[in-house]
């Protein structure tokens, strides 16, 4: 096969399984819709029983019992109703197929590059997007990854034309990985394997306070060259925008709280944070959240708990630190469907249930600076929700007959249900 050939091929491949994957957006709401008699699950803690919920124009005109119905009426007896999952930290629009590099975006070269913006990459048409909406999972914070500095991410709803009908905040926050105080040895350089003190850990330390410092004084300048990269992080000085720091370890996420801190950055969020238990108090005296790593995954260390990862949200939430839930880590893109299954997890941990929905839906908001209309349901809020007939957070039962985003009756279709429905009508009659 020529070089011509294996081109065409793989452009016919990729083209058959866009369209293939894509469900036409829902359109606007265009009339009253009332949800009535299922357990209204808010999102904050509490429920409401035999619920009536009613929307119109995207918004949540009221909730409760005993409220008049309007427009279209959903029996949703014996159901459930959800705010919509929100899932943070996510390349989901940005990597369809991992062994096609052509359909990866969630990276650029350079180390120091805030201004790189994942929303302009975001492909609403992915069949892994697609796939997030049967399991409640209906927002996004599209996050780069790579580098020191690795870009800006964007926050979207899953049922759209295009990344502009998509936007749900733009350019919300800067995301950046903290330089590692250990570090792995390389065999393939002939040093020994395991863990070694990292000596640029503190050069690399001044780097990103340079860095930091420069943009803050660029800011400050009435007149000056266009620089990019410290343009796009300006938001960091007064609030607009918030800092994600991926860091693991004990010293460094102390060491990445406290220099952005110094260097006047007003909002600092710790994603990962496996070793946060450890320090609490310093998390919450500097108001400080953390996005959790995924919960289904092994301890780092031989001298961990076997259970660490999976009770970690669990101890900081009852520590009085604001965490949420993410699903980093291989296979991300896939693994962030089983957001409400992570949640369901720290049940089996001991954590109230309508505590660990929180951890996906109200929290998330609240760090992603979005609760204003999303993450709860509450009169007023945007009508992005999810009806399932049993308890969302179990894999069992999490079975979805409606979804909402803005009030928009949104498609659960997808080319995993129409396989699913394919086989099972295969072997039905056998």
């Amino acid at each position: 096969m020529n070089v011509l050939h294996k081109i065409a091929t793989l452009v016919v491949v990729l083209t058959t399984s866009v369209s293939f994957a894509q469900q036409t957006p829902a359109p606007k709401q265009t009339q009253a819709i009332t949800i009535k008699g299922a357990t209204a699950h808010i999102g904050n803690g509490s429920i409401i029983e035999n619920s009536t919920i009613v929307f119109e124009d995207g918004k949540i005109r009221d909730i409760g019992t005993n409220i008049a119905s309007k427009g279209k009426v959903i029996d949703a007896s014996g159901k459930h109703v959800y705010p919509g999952i929100i899932a943070p930290v996510s390349t989901l629009g940005l990597g369809e197929i991992d062994a096609v590099r052509p359909t990866i975006d969630d990276d650029e070269i350079g180390e120091m590059i805030p201004n790189i913006r994942s929303l302009i990459a975001y492909n609403a048409e992915s069949k892994i997007v697609e796939s997030m909406r049967p399991n409640g999972v209906l927002l996004a914070q599209v996050t780069p990854q790579g580098g020191r500095i690795s870009g800006t991410s964007s926050i979207v709803h899953l049922d759209a034309w295009n990344w502009e009908d998509a936007a749900v905040k733009t350019d919300d926050g800067i995301h950046m990985n903290w330089p590692n105080s250990f570090r792995r040895g390389r065999w393939w350089l002939g040093e020994p394997r395991g863990y070694k003190p990292n000596k640029e850990y503190a050069k690399d330390i001044d780097d990103v306070s340079n860095f930091l410092v420069n943009a803050k004084a660029y800011k400050n300048t009435k007149e000056q060259p266009i620089n990019e990269a410290f343009k796009a992080i300006k938001g960091l000085f007064d609030g607009s925008k918030t800092l994600f720091i991926n860091a693991d370890g004990e010293k460094e996420m102390i060491d990445a709280v406290t220099t952005a801190k110094e260097q006047g950055v007003k909002n600092v969020v710790i994603v990962g944070g496996y070793e946060a238990h450890k320090i609490t108090n310093f998390l919450k005296k500097n108001d400080i959240s953390v996005l959790v790593r995924r919960v289904h995954t092994t301890p780092e260390r031989e001298d961990d708990d076997y259970d660490l990862p999976y009770r970690l949200p669990k101890l900081l939430a009852d520590a009085g630190v604001m965490v949420a839930l993410q699903a980093n880590g291989q296979m991300e893109r896939m693994n962030t469907r089983n957001l409400a299954f992570y949640a369901g997890h720290l049940v089996g941990q001991g954590m109230d249930k309508e505590k660990a929905l929180q951890l996906i839906t109200e929290n998330t908001a609240k760090i992603l600076g979005i609760d204003d209309s999303y993450g709860t349901l509450e009169k007023g809020k945007s009508a992005t929700l999810f009806i399932s007939e049993g308890d969302a957070l179990d894999m069992r039962t999490n079975i979805l007959t409606h979804a909402f985003i803005d009030g928009r009756d949104v498609s659960l279709k997808t080319h995993q249900t129409e396989l699913w429905k394919r086989y099972m009508e295969k072997y039905e009659g056998e």
